[in-house]
């Protein structure tokens, strides 16, 4: 028997268990570093208690040799208090894991092996190791349409759904690549300004310096929980809120927490993912946006008609009205990477102020276009009218910060206190800015977990500068993460390419 002791680490919804390596010694337990362990125990009730982790050995004092320590999720999910009493044997890995092999093997998986799989992963059963199995079976055995619609119909099933009657429903989403692309702050005040119900729930970021959620994060509270989100939307007829909250599609958020370390984002993972979040967040309609470029996500014309099909061809099996747009991509959009810096952007858009980024507004207005038309708001053609006067007017900033005051504000944080400008090397016209190469710019010195760092772009493409001049701005919390990125964009000088 061990004492319970609640850790207080965040394992990123791994189940982590420590034990003292002198309980193991002593008490002949068998067990080894990185085994499967099934922690139980009853409570005053009577009722059974359990979860399954990967174990650690301490040798330190954070628990003593009659504890056993339990990560956030897995103290959490255990629901017995510190200080129980509880037992520890070894577990066996689950069967599904099996059917990943399988997969890596080259056997096609069916719904039931998805659905099995995927239980097993919101169950907290399978370790970082056996996750990034997962993804890269996926990704190295690619999967045929048919087990792309099971994989995506599985990640549906795995959570809870949001019901907002039916519809329409509209939703826009990029797929991401271009750093300070955040026109989702714009397209939905928008939207809601002219009728359109837009539930938005983003995801933070994956491989980038800002997600959605990030931005939205540094003005208003975004981890709303199911009853609040319902509420501000019947009140302001949107919300922009971190799906990370609502148990929506909950195994694409685990699945994430291995993704972003390897920077892998495939496409299957990415079609399942989307749909499923866009299905269960009750949207009936939806806008796809695909960048296309040389330093985007997706690199080339024929890239993108493949995904498109793919988006297509799922979306129909699900009863999701998709409209897909590629778009053309040679650099950031705004003049901001990082949360704070992409927040302001989005701010000065909405004030119409004579700074702001005009790619940003541009983009969004076409977005916002798109599915206006989309869901039948306007007529045919008028989409674009139609969002540039609630812009201009100053409905969509109105109902922004409708949005804002519901879901809760939050102050802007202060500027990040360590700056450096990076100087052109040389007289000529931006051709064209590296997205990859700039959003590890932003990474390196601290975006988006610091959120005012990241990157403030002084120039961008098309402009003509001088050997000197200003390109861009590097914002960090610390020296070190300043120097470390500085260091990155002075070892990378063609991250601005110049020509015509």
């Amino acid at each position: 028997m061990f004492r319970l002791k609640h850790l207080h680490i965040d394992t990123l919804r791994e189940h982590v268990i420590m034990i003292h390596q002198s309980a193991v010694r002593a008490g002949n337990l068998g067990f080894n570093p990185l085994d499967r362990v099934h922690v139980f125990g009853i409570d005053a009730t009577g009722k059974r208690h359990e979860v399954i982790g990967v174990l650690n050995f301490c040798r330190d004092q954070l628990v003593g040799p009659d504890e056993i320590g339990l990560s956030d999720d897995a103290f959490a999910d255990l629901g017995l208090p510190s200080g129980a009493q509880v037992n520890a044997t070894i577990a066996p890995a689950p069967k599904s894991v099996d059917l990943v092999r399988a997969k890596l093997q080259g056997e096609r998986l069916d719904r039931t092996a998805f659905d099995t799989i995927l239980g097993d992963v919101v169950r907290h059963r399978y370790s970082k190791v056996e996750l990034a199995m997962f993804v890269l079976a996926c990704a190295m055995r690619t999967l045929d349409l048919e087990e792309l619609v099971d994989f995506t119909r599985a990640m549906i099933a795995a959570g809870s759904r949001l019901d907002f009657g039916p519809g329409p429903i509209a939703d826009k989403h990029c797929i991401g690549g271009v750093p300070g692309h955040r026109t989702t702050m714009v397209v939905v005040p928008i939207l809601a300004s002219l009728g359109v119900v837009v539930p938005k729930t983003s995801s933070r970021a994956i491989t980038s310096p800002a997600g959605t959620a990030d931005t939205m994060g540094v003005l208003a509270d975004v981890a709303l929980p199911p009853a609040q989100l319902y509420r501000v939307v019947k009140e302001v007829g949107a919300c922009i809120a971190w799906g990370g909250a609502l148990d929506l599609a909950p195994a694409d958020d685990i699945l994430i927490t291995v993704e972003r370390p390897m920077e892998m984002d495939t496409e299957a993972q990415m079609v399942a993912s989307i749909l499923a979040k866009k299905k269960t967040a009750g949207a009936t309609h939806a806008v796809i946006d695909i960048p296309v470029g040389q330093t985007a996500k997706v690199r080339s014309h024929a890239a993108a008609t493949r995904l498109a099909a793919l988006f297509s061809a799922v979306a129909a099996q699900i009863d999701l009205h998709l409209e897909i747009l590629t778009t053309e991509v040679r650099g950031p959009i705004g003049w901001g990477i990082g949360p704070r810096l992409e927040a302001l952007d989005v701010l000065a858009v909405l004030r119409r102020e004579r700074e702001a980024p005009q790619d940003l507004r541009e983009k969004s207005l076409y977005l916002a276009a798109r599915v206006l038309e989309l869901v039948g708001a306007v007529s045919p053609s008028g989409g674009y009218r139609a969002a540039q006067q609630a812009l201009d007017s100053g409905a969509a900033e109105r109902l922004f910060d409708r949005i804002v005051q519901a879901q809760g504000p939050r102050a802007l944080p202060p500027a990040a206190p360590h700056r450096c400008v990076i100087e052109s090397p040389a007289d000529g016209r931006i051709r064209e800015i590296d997205c990859w190469r700039m959003s590890r710019v932003a990474k390196h010195a601290g975006a988006p977990a610091n959120v005012a760092a990241g990157v403030k772009l002084l120039r961008t493409v098309s402009d003509v500068v001088a050997k000197g001049e200003p390109l861009f701005e590097i914002h960090a919390q610390s020296a070190p993460q300043l120097e470390f990125s500085r260091t990155y964009a002075a070892a990378h000088p063609n991250i601005i390419a110049f020509g015509f």
